[in-house]
């Protein structure tokens, strides 16, 4: 956090310029009472009534710019640490493989970047700033009062230790308590983006009700932890305000005494108590300000945790640039372990330049496991594949993915204009070159019957489009990519007939040219795919053209079979 906040030294550095003319006149304030009461008051001197008051102004003046000027520097400083803490989250973030997101909830990331960072943002911005300003409130008084009467003083300070205390033993407390609620916060977002995603699901199974009360359990939960933070912070505040009464009650009976007998005049000893009295009213403000800190270091420890994570996928330190063109793809005695269960198990398999593969076998198989290994969204646990020689841990990740275009089951769109997300992949595309792409993969027609054409915003994930024209709008964004490999993982299982078979036609036209990996949930889909490779339990068993392995009456002839008496049924 200090080398985020050095990065503005030097308006940090105004800030406390600012922070001590604040000090130095609110100590200046104090020392005034004194000519104030014993030249105006006491010996009634009419040239100390025309200059006082000036004085008074000016003093008041400069504190009033020096205020400003600390909060506008700190504040500054504040949100410029803010912005970067957000931006290297987010990078973070970006950043880690997929297996990362499977571990984290969406909306818990969600709560870090905003949430966690906000109560940051309070720490910085308005904590910080009152902790330093404070702080040379209290030594510039402190020195006033000593100057002005060092055993008084003396005795006075003998309290001000005990009123440090709170704020350290309630300062722990907050900041677990506080610890427990942005926990308690993430988790509340996680739920309510998962039901308000999957609002469909509640109301069809009309399970509002028990939805309500899962809210309501976690808002308890949370309301809890609040209290409890409530209770800590405003037990502090009471046990200081009775010390520094205690303080200030020694401070009148002992320099009441003096005055009495003579040995202080009424303005020194008023001068030294107004001192004494501005210097417990920042000790006081301490205790807020380190609650908000504790809060913000609780922030801080959540948000860290995220940004220090490791990728166990990078760059090598000397990265190979793969170029542009058609590829050869091989895997070598390839393994893959996922958690504590081995996915893939010693897979050898070459995949020649423009060449159409289809992967075939039971839900759970590996298929998917062994293309997301291509562009390295998982690294293989043994063995290694190869891109035109080139093992792929050796590569550029960035120029490896550049030669990758991806077709999901899950059509993932952006909530955007068509336009924009079909160049995607290629933000520099011409309009022509959209257009073509669009037309390409049998998108164009129903483009042009929105009312803005390719400017119609689709909506969240595309709510606006059917699953047909979302996987079009798909293929639109791969072809207009044109990345050498491509993968189609069940990219028309979860469509209708009609669709199924405008999206195949598009299919056709991305494939032609490219290395393709195709997994195929109909099999009829694949049967003219170059080879078929049949994956069972992690392992390659079978791999030929259609006709030799049905021929063969093996693990493909079974699937095929079950299919096919499937179809016949429905």
């Amino acid at each position: 956090m200090l080398g985020l906040v050095k990065e503005n030294r030097f308006k940090l550095f105004l800030a406390m310029c600012c922070m001590f003319v604040v000090a130095a006149t609110t100590a200046a304030s104090a020392y005034l009472i004194k000519p104030a009461l014993d030249d105006i008051f006491v010996n009634k001197d009419s040239r100390m009534l025309g200059l006082i008051p000036m004085v008074i102004v000016i003093v008041f003046f400069v504190r009033g710019l020096g205020m400003y000027g600390q909060q506008f520097f700190m504040s500054y400083v504040g949100e410029g640490v803010i912005r970067h803490i957000r931006n290297m989250l987010y990078n973070k973030i970006t950043d880690m493989p997929l297996s990362f997101f499977h571990e984290e909830k969406t909306g818990n990331l969600m709560s870090r970047i905003t949430n966690d960072v906000n109560i940051i943002k309070n720490m910085v911005s308005t904590a910080v700033t009152g902790a330093l300003r404070d702080f040379f409130t209290i030594l510039f008084l402190t020195i006033y009062t000593f100057v002005l009467l060092w055993k008084l003083a003396l005795f006075a300070f003998v309290i001000l230790p005990l009123a440090f205390y709170p704020i350290i033993i309630f300062g722990r407390r907050v900041r677990r308590v506080s610890t427990g609620w942005q926990e308690a916060m993430a988790d509340l977002n996680s739920f309510l983006h998962e039901t308000f995603s999957g609002s469909k699901i509640v109301k069809a199974f009309g399970m509002e009700e028990y939805e309500k009360e899962r809210f309501f359990q976690k808002t308890q939960k949370i309301f809890i932890l609040e209290i409890k933070t409530v209770i800590a912070k405003s037990l502090s505040s009471p046990i200081m305000e009775f010390l520094g009464g205690i303080g200030i009650a020694f401070v009148i009976w002992f320099g009441g005494s003096q005055v009495i007998s003579g040995h202080l005049t009424v303005g020194t000893f008023m001068s030294f108590l107004a001192a004494v009295i501005m210097l417990y009213d920042p000790v006081k403000k301490l205790s807020k300000l380190n609650n908000a800190i504790q809060e913000g270091l609780a922030a801080t420890d959540r948000v860290f945790d995220i940004i220090e994570k490791e990728s166990d996928i990078v760059d090598p330190e000397n990265p190979v640039t793969i170029k542009t063109g058609p590829h050869h793809i091989t895997f070598k005695n390839v393994s893959f372990r996922y958690d504590k269960d081995m996915v893939l198990k010693d897979i050898n398999l070459e995949a020649n330049k423009g060449e159409i593969l289809a992967l075939a076998g039971v839900s759970g198989g590996g298929k998917s496991s062994l293309v997301n290994l291509i562009p390295r969204f998982y690294d293989v646990t043994e063995g290694a594949i190869l891109i035109d020689g080139i093992d792929l841990k050796d590569a550029s990740i960035k120029s490896l993915r550049s030669q990758i275009a991806i077709v999901t089951q899950e059509p993932i769109l952006f909530n955007d204009t068509v336009r924009n997300n079909i160049a995607y992949g290629n933000p520099a595309a011409s309009d022509d070159e959209i257009e073509a792409a669009a037309k390409a993969a049998y998108a164009f027609d129903f483009v042009q019957r929105f009312q803005d054409g390719f400017n119609t915003s689709i909506g969240e994930l595309g709510g606006r489009l059917s699953g047909g024209e979302k996987q079009r709008i798909c293929i639109a964004r791969a072809l207009l990519k044109n990345a050498p490999i491509l993968i189609l993982d069940e990219a028309t299982s979860s469509l209708d007939a009609e669709s199924e078979m405008l999206v195949q036609k598009a299919l056709e036209n991305l494939m032609k040219g490219r290395t393709t990996f195709v997994i195929a949930h109909r099999l009829s889909t694949i049967n003219n795919a170059d080879r078929i490779i049949v994956i069972v339990g992690g392992r390659i068993v079978e791999h030929g053209k259609h006709e030799a392995l049905l021929a063969a009456k093996g693990e493909y002839w079974k699937l095929h079979n079950m299919q096919m008496s499937r179809e016949k049924e429905a």
